[in-house]
Formats: C-alpha cells, sequence, structure tokens
C-alpha cells in the first residue's frame, strides 16, 4: 500500500511500452494534440487515451435536446482540416462527425486507445520520464507504460456527474429529474410539462429543443435565479459561405476563421472596455426579438457586467422565437422547495412539472480522478501557478490542453499543440530530457479564471493559479497567444532544461 493511494488493489504489470509522447483524451483538442505531434514530431511514438468507448469527448458525452456549440465553427473546428458543412453554428452530432473524420483522415484513430483510464502519473526526475497507471477495458484491469511526456486534452470539467444543488424536498417530487450531462436516451417528454433550472448555455439551449418536434413538450418553462446576457447569431454564416464559393477551400475558410476571431475580439473588448454600450446594444437587440409579452426588466437584464460570466449565444434567436410563440416561458425567481407535482418558488408561486431538467452547471476538474506524483510528492493542484497557460510550475514534462472562455476552444488549442511540438523539437535538438517552469518568487497570485460563474467559484481552490504578468498570465487572446505560442521562443527564461542523468536509448529520449 502506498500512503497516497488509500487501499491497494492489483498492482499492474511492469510497463513493457515506452511512448514519447502520451495524449489524455480523444476529444476537439486531443485530436489537434495528435496532428501536431505527428506532423510536427515525426519520428515521435506517441498514443492517446481515451477512458470512453468512441472518441468525441465532450460531444459524445452530452446527449441532451439541441446539443450545439455556441461557437462558430470556422474558429472551432481545426486550423489544419477546414469545415465544409454550411451552417456555422453546428449541433452535437455534426460536430463528432467532425471529430471522427478528421481523425479518420490522418490516421489519428489508429493511435486511440478506447477504454484506457488514466489513475495515476509518476515522475522520475532521475529516469526522465512518467511511469503511467491505467485501468483498460470494462473490468479495469490494471497496466503501466512509461512516457517522456504527458500531455493532458480532458478539458476542465468532470465527466462524472454535473452540479446539482441540494434542493429541499427534492425526493417528494413524483416527477422526473435529469441532468444534461446524463440525459438518459429513453426519456419521454412529450405532451409534458417541462421545468429547465438554469440560465447559462445549456439552458438556452434546452428550453427551444425541447418545444419542437414530433415530441415537444407541452410547455417548457425556463427558471432562472437571475439573469444572463443572451446574444443572436446566424446558425449560417453567409459571408463564409460566399468566401467557399469564390476562393479556394482553404483560403476561403483562413479568412472566415480570422474574419469570426476578430469579431469575437472586438465584441469582447467593447463588452469589458466601454460595458454601458454593450449592455445597451444587447438590450436593443433582444427587446426587438421578445416582443411585448416578456418583461426585458425582469427576465433580461443582469446585474453583473458583460462577460464577468460567459455570454449566452442562441442560434438565429431560437429561444426568444419560443418566449414569443408561447411554447416556452421564463421565470426569474428562487426555488424554495419541491413538493409532489413541482417547485415551490421563493415568491409563493407554484410551477407544475413532470419533468425538471437541472441545467446547473458543471464541476470544473482538471485531470478528473488521476494522482499526479513528482520525484514522490503529490501534486495539488491548487498549489501551482500555470505556465502559458499549458504548463504547471515545478512539474516536469506535462502540458495541459485548456482553451479560451471568451472565444472558442479549439483556437487556445491549437496554439498549444505546436507550441508543445516547438518545446518537444527543441529538447530534442539541445539532448535534453526534462522541461520544467520555475516560477519568479515576486510574482502575485491570482484565479487563474477571472469568472464569477457559480462553476467557476465552486472549483477555485482546486484550480492552478496564475501569475500577475507573462508567461504566467492567462491573456484570453487570440492574437497575443499567436504570437507568444507560435512564433515566441521556447527557451524562455521560465524554463529549466536538464539533460538526462542516467543513459537512455535513442527511441526513449525525447
Amino acid at each position: 500500500m502506498r500512503a497516497s493511494d488509500g487501499m491497494a488493489g492489483p498492482r499492474p504489470a511492469p510497463p513493457t511500452e515506452h511512448l514519447d509522447v502520451l495524449i489524455v483524451g480523444a476529444g476537439l483538442s486531443g485530436i489537434s494534440a495528435a496532428w501536431h505531434v505527428q506532423t510536427l514530431c515525426r519520428g515521435s511514438s506517441y498514443a492517446i487515451l481515451e477512458a470512453r468507448e468512441q472518441m468525441g469527448g465532450t460531444w459524445d458525452l452530452f446527449r441532451y435536446p439541441g446539443i450545439r456549440s455556441d461557437s462558430d465553427m470556422y474558429t472551432l473546428g481545426y486550423r489544419f482540416y477546414p469545415w465544409q458543412n454550411p451552417k456555422a453554428i453546428a449541433d452535437g452530432p455534426s460536430i463528432k462527425a467532425y471529430i471522427e473524420e478528421t481523425a479518420k483522415a490522418f490516421g489519428i484513430d489508429r493511435c486511440i486507445r478506447f477504454q484506457h483510464r488514466l489513475v495515476r502519473a509518476e515522475w522520475s526526475s532521475v529516469e526522465a520520464r512518467w511511469t503511467v497507471e491505467l485501468e483498460v477495458g470494462a473490468d479495469r484491469t490494471p497496466q503501466q507504460l512509461t512516457c517522456g511526456f504527458l500531455y493532458s486534452c480532458t478539458g476542465y470539467y468532470d465527466y462524472a456527474q454535473g452540479y446539482t444543488p441540494a434542493w429541499p424536498d427534492l425526493a417528494t417530487f413524483s416527477g422526473t429529474v435529469v441532468h444534461p450531462q446524463h440525459w438518459p436516451a429513453n426519456l419521454d417528454y412529450a405532451g409534458k410539462r417541462v421545468v429547465v433550472i438554469g440560465s447559462g448555455a445549456t439552458a438556452v439551449t434546452i428550453v427551444p429543443a425541447m418545444t419542437q418536434g414530433d415530441h415537444a413538450a407541452a410547455h417548457v418553462t425556463m427558471l432562472q435565479r437571475s439573469p444572463s446576457y443572451i446574444a443572436t447569431l446566424p446558425s449560417v454564416d453567409r459571408i463564409a459561405n460566399t468566401l467557399r464559393r469564390v476562393f479556394p477551400s482553404r483560403l476561403a475558410y483562413g479568412m472566415a476563421r480570422w474574419k469570426n476571431v476578430l469579431r469575437s475580439m472586438w465584441f469582447y473588448y467593447v463588452a469589458r472596455t466601454w460595458p454601458a454600450v454593450f449592455k445597451r446594444g444587447i438590450r436593443t437587440e433582444v427587446a426587438a426579438q421578445l416582443g411585448d409579452e416578456v418583461s426585458l426588466d425582469e427576465h433580461f437584464t443582469p446585474r453583473y457586467q458583460p462577460w464577468d460570466e460567459r455570454l449566452c449565444m442562441v442560434p438565429d434567436g431560437d429561444l426568444f422565437v419560443a418566449l414569443r410563440e408561447g411554447r416556452a416561458s421564463i421565470v426569474t425567481d428562487q426555488i424554495a422547495r419541491f413538493d409532489r407535482t413541482g417547485i415551490v418558488l421563493a415568491s409563493g408561486a407554484h410551477l407544475d412539472a413532470d419533468v425538471v431538467v437541472a441545467a446547473t452547471g458543471l464541476r470544473m476538474s482538471l485531470l478528473t480522478g488521476v494522482t499526479l506524483v513528482v520525484d514522490g510528492a503529490v501534486v495539488t493542484l491548487g498549489d501551482h501557478l500555470i505556465y502559458k497557460g499549458m504548463m504547471l510550475s515545478d512539474v516536469p514534462n506535462l502540458a495541459a490542453a485548456v482553451g479560451y472562455t471568451n472565444a472558442s476552444w479549439t483556437l487556445k488549442c491549437d496554439l498549444i499543440a505546436q507550441h508543445v511540438c516547438r518545446l518537444l523539437t527543441y529538447m530534442r535538438a539541445h539532448g535534453y530530457a526534462q522541461v520544467t517552469p520555475r516560477r519568479d518568487p515576486s510574482l502575485v497570485e491570482t484565479p487563474v479564471f477571472d469568472f464569477t460563474s457559480g462553476y467557476v467559484q465552486r472549483a477555485a481552490s482546486q484550480l492552478p493559479r496564475q501569475g500577475d504578468r507573462a508567461p504566467w498570465r492567462l491573456y484570453q487572446n487570440y492574437v497575443k497567444d499567436l504570437f507568444t505560442l507560435r512564433h515566441g521562443r521556447v527557451n524562455d527564461p521560465a524554463l529549466e532544461f536538464r539533460a538526462p542523468s542516467l543513459p537512455v536509448t535513442q527511441d526513449a529520449a525525447l
């Protein structure tokens, strides 16, 4: 038994395989990481560990009605593999198919090891390698392997469970309660009264989706504790589609991508620099789509500043259409308790419900369920600073792909993958086996995310922190990161490089 492990289970067999790079997660960022490694680090061995039975990550896990991206696919898609679908705001199955198509096109699918769960990774500076413990298959057979560089592409939330508050008397409710993260395949809500609790991206997606189609609910009520900023985004990017008809595919894709990058950066800049102007613009847009039946002041006037929480996007204003047509309604109140037939609100009102959807958020977590150990010491993420948004202070040969909070996830993940490969190439060229970010003691620490969202605040103590200046600060700015990660220096003074301390074979060296 190890002191850090609790009760010891079956011991894995000694490692029989060594890889130069081990990627964890076969979602959007994992496939991007694999493409960059096999393209920019030719000759390096790699594999992708995927705990689930299929690739896709978020887009395989979430199955709730209307599941879609709230970012356009010209920026959420890969830089190296153009998105060809004419719809810019894509549904979940289309995004999953795009990930699978990309993996197949470059032979990445052959390097994915499904049902391989990473449970522990232990770094040895003497050997300059990670020893990785896995649970493989449905029976979770223990297995070990080693790698020179560990690259986490698992996102920032717990796949096992979402967040559901402890509501009073929930057990007395006679209806069905579901969380979007674990949507039952056989849930029948046709002709039923549905209450969706929440006001974030998931809620604004589910509400209009459950009012449409042959199996539409009788009525859907969106119950929010407080309003969010909600903006309309066209589902079809007409400019991008025109560019595709005029220019070669890759050129048109690049132009559309940059158009949308600059547009999102501009709107974010306006929101943070002139919040009153931004709020007035959002309010005017929402008022024009709601009509006179829904109170703008009560339901669509947030108490916080723009981008203190993530902005919600609704394609073609589908939420507003559902509200305007009476298929859905919105209530701003707090839950006092549940009873047998629904929800009793703090105001004394009652919402009748057959089905309650708890769209109440995620549980943020990096490397969920994985124990990291460096030279015998267990790593506590909250004790470390994040370097260039991708590595941890005092943790060697480890990177994590974490995307933007104010723009498309893949934009940042592509840049991180490219910088990791530049780093690996530099190490191989100079005979280094280990690279470790070392923090400057004068840095002032701040939370890694500056959002006030509940899911961020609940996890703040468990996440790495950032510093008050580069390269320890996250700027949430694609252009700045482009210069830093794609073109900036690799041999940063904040990095400590070491040659192997023991002889290693050529195949095992980075």
